[in-house]
């Protein structure tokens, strides 16, 4: 039980690194401030490979039972 937390974890991680991620690049557009866009589609990047990593944890804890 304690890999299918893990991998909630991952996922919700990786929710607020997206969300936080898409709030910068779309403050970087309306700034016309292309550093700050890169670092939204950094987070957004970091985020979507959080939230794989939490879907292969869940998928690794259910193969377990």
């Amino acid at each position: 039980m304690a890999d299918k937390d893990h991998g909630f974890s991952d996922k919700m991680k990786g929710a607020v690194n997206k969300v936080k991620g898409e709030a910068k690049d779309q403050w970087g557009n309306a700034t016309d401030d292309t550093s700050m866009q890169a670092e939204g589609k950094y987070d957004k990047t970091k985020g979507n490979v959080q939230d794989k990593i939490g879907e292969v944890k869940d998928k690794f804890s259910d193969g377990e039972r």
